[in-house]
């Protein structure tokens, strides 16, 4: 085994970069300019005394991505060095499911979740969309004004995952709450993972005694031979990492455009395509924006660093993004260009990513095609953001239009 440098032994010594701090969520960049201060590997704290090793490096982070041998996803060893009420257990607590298993196991998960996804068709997905579109704009189009993160994305997102999963649009606001509280990581954490976690049981219980055209059926009959219990537990990921990130990334990318008018316009016209804006935000504001944590299985160098098995080694997409942003200057990007990393990398990449596109920009496009003249009521730089160390994330995007009823005759739609 090596053994860590004089470099490396002052470098876990540095005093971390707090992640869970309020600042972070008002000014991200300052805080990744001090991580990358530190190298390609910085030194952070996700929560009040839980230190974790920080990635802002591109080449870093690729090779942590794909290499299964040094690290792992399990988390169990940083477990048990935590406290049980720990704010960010919620979102890094192990479960025997794709996202923190390894090997074989990784793979029978990940097969069946693809195999049961890759059953939703397109256009039926589009349908869901365009369905909880029709619905929340039914509620606040004829007020002309709402708040697009609390009457638009989020209820939205419930919305078309509670459809996916087999439960009713009554069931979403529980849903919507509880992740809210979860991916926060704050005092209301614990709560929120076990309202999210009966609200999972629930539903696995009425899928085993009933099945139904939903993704939990699916995985319960899949050649696999998942058990009920694996099955909650792809459920549990897939349904809050569909959710969550996929309002954030709504959210993002309706900010962006409706704080620029020229290119809203564009966008509304049809000479810009709206994947377009979504692609803007996985480069500059990546909705996930630390996550993909790995442990080292025994101590290690890693890029400058030394790594201490049972910490945390976090990936930064949103440093990354920025990184990126920064060396690219105002060049033109490719749309399939990926540098961001949003979507991960390696055996680990999002499995859903033409999924959750098409969730994304079905979304605005049905929505500004309802209400064309959408407008901002703050200043972009005046909007707030949720805390917490994993997202980004608006906590309100308050806006103002004609008053509109979809049902309205000479509608786009």
């Amino acid at each position: 085994m090596t053994h860590p440098s004089p470099a490396e032994q002052a470098f876990s010594l540095a005093a971390p970069v707090r992640l869970w701090e309020d600042g972070f969520a008002r000014d991200p960049a300052s805080y990744y300019a001090a991580l990358r201060a530190q190298g390609p590997v910085g030194w952070a704290e996700l929560a009040p005394g839980v230190p974790a090793y920080v990635v802002t490096g591109r080449r870093a982070a690729l090779e942590l991505l794909h290499d299964t041998e040094t690290f792992s996803h399990d988390p169990r060893p940083w477990e048990a060095t935590v406290p049980d009420d720990s704010p960010v257990l919620g979102m890094m607590r192990w479960r025997p499911n794709t996202l923190f298993a390894d090997g074989g196991a990784h793979v029978r998960y990940r097969t069946a979740l693809l195999d049961a996804f890759d059953l939703v068709e397109p256009h039926d997905l589009r349908e869901r969309v365009h369905r909880a579109v029709h619905l929340l704009v039914s509620r606040f189009g004829p007020r002309g004004r709402a708040d697009l993160v609390g009457e638009f994305t989020r209820p939205l997102m419930a919305l078309v995952f509670n459809s996916l999963f087999g439960l009713p649009d009554s069931a979403s606001d529980r849903l919507d709450a509880a992740l809210g509280k979860m991916m926060e990581g704050g005092a209301q954490a614990a709560e929120g993972e076990a309202e999210f976690g009966g609200y999972v049981l629930e539903l696995i219980a009425a899928r085993t005694r009933q099945r139904g055209d939903d993704l939990p059926s699916r995985l319960l009959d899949h050649p696999a031979g998942l058990t009920p219990e694996e099955v909650t537990w792809q459920v549990f990921l897939t349904l809050g990492a569909g959710h969550e990130p996929t309002a954030n990334l709504v959210s993002n990318a309706l900010s962006r455009i409706l704080g620029n008018p020229a290119y809203y316009s564009t966008l509304t016209s049809g000479a810009r395509p709206v994947t377009d804006a979504v692609l803007e935000v996985l480069h500059h504001e990546t909705p996930l924006a630390n996550y993909g944590i790995h442990y080292a299985r025994t101590p290690v160098t890693f890029h400058g660093a030394w790594i201490r098995a049972a910490v945390p080694v976090v990936i930064s997409y949103g440093a990354l993004a920025e990184e990126a942003e920064r060396r690219r200057g105002d060049g033109e990007r490719h749309p399939s260009d990926a540098s961001h990393l949003s979507w991960s990398a390696g055996p680990h990449a999002c499995p859903v990513k033409r999924h959750t596109l098409l969730i994304a920009t079905e979304a605005i496009e049905r929505l500004t095609q309802w209400l064309p003249d959408l407008e901002p009521v703050l200043p972009r730089e005046h909007l707030t953001w949720r805390p917490g160390p994993f997202h980004r994330s608006l906590t309100a995007l308050p806006v103002r239009f004609t008053p509109r009823r979809p049902d309205q005759p000479g509608g786009r739609p």
